[in-house]
């Protein structure tokens, strides 16, 4: 309690510092991260905020070439060439004065898209190196960048006692609402980091799409998927899949097997 006392020792000044002890005991702490840590957190910053600007852009190109009366065909990729074959074009009916600013932007969009590239290929050299990466990407929907994003924002795993401690810890088990003898279980709390929580439940939904797509010989994982996605719908079914993918991704992390040793004993 001698962090708690925050002058000199009294009486006084310790039953205070006990009774904030005791306030405050529930309070989990934050373990320092590592060098190595900061520069994965770092690259996948960085990733994030170009993707944003990116978005951002493309959005306003398609907007801006719309209201002209151009329409270009759904998909990010189809961007940037077309403004670039309206802007080469002398008869495409675009504006003089308008051109060259397309023609920057469509620029400036490339070049983001390098810059994108780049911190992938780090992203990459960093996880070959790490073997609970490699680990972690044997996963169904588990990929380079949120295996990296785990280890840079999570640290050490076995801090967690069990994978339902980790799910929560990232925001994906019910928020609780109960009062007397009724428990009431909602929506996901969405507590913790929403970055990892936004890469695991777009990883959950590459499962269903996959276990779609696959007609025969699916493992248990995304038998289990399609079912809850008929039972309660592509939304939830994706936030139940993260779910448990939260907790395959603690068993694999923490016993320091591959997703391949578990599914061959039907424990995954």
């Amino acid at each position: 309690m001698r962090p708690y006392v925050l002058r000199n020792k009294t009486d006084g000044a310790d039953a205070k510092g006990l009774l904030e002890a005791v306030r405050n005991e529930g309070i989990r702490a934050v373990p320092v991260k590592s060098v190595d840590q900061h520069v994965l957190a770092s690259l996948h910053r960085m990733r994030s905020a170009w993707m944003a600007t990116r978005t951002a852009g493309l959005n306003t190109l398609r907007g801006l070439l719309r209201e002209l009366g151009f329409a270009i065909p759904v998909g990010a990729r189809q961007i940037v060439p077309q403004v670039w074959a309206l802007v080469s074009d002398a008869d495409s009916g675009i504006p003089d004065a308008l051109r060259p600013v397309l023609a920057e932007a469509a620029r400036e969009i490339g070049e983001l898209e390098t810059r994108i590239g780049q911190v992938e290929r780090s992203l990459e050299a960093m996880a070959r190196a790490s073997d609970v990466v490699v680990r972690l990407r044997t996963i169904p929907g588990v990929g380079l960048l949120t295996a990296t994003a785990l280890l840079a924002f999570v640290g050490d795993v076995q801090r967690f006692p069990s994978g339902r401690h980790f799910a929560s810890y990232l925001g994906l088990t019910p928020r609780e609402s109960s009062s007397g003898l009724r428990r009431r279980l909602g929506a996901i709390s969405k507590r913790g980091d929403p970055y990892l929580r936004m890469l695991l439940i777009h990883g959950a939904r590459s499962v269903l799409l996959h276990a779609k797509k696959k007609t025969g010989g699916r493992d248990r994982l995304r038998t289990w998927a399609l079912d809850r996605e008929r039972a309660r719908g592509h939304n939830k079914a994706a936030v139940a899949v993260a779910n448990k993918l939260a907790r395959i991704v603690w068993a694999v992390w923490r016993r320091e097997r591959d997703f391949g040793a578990f599914t061959a004993k039907g424990t995954e």
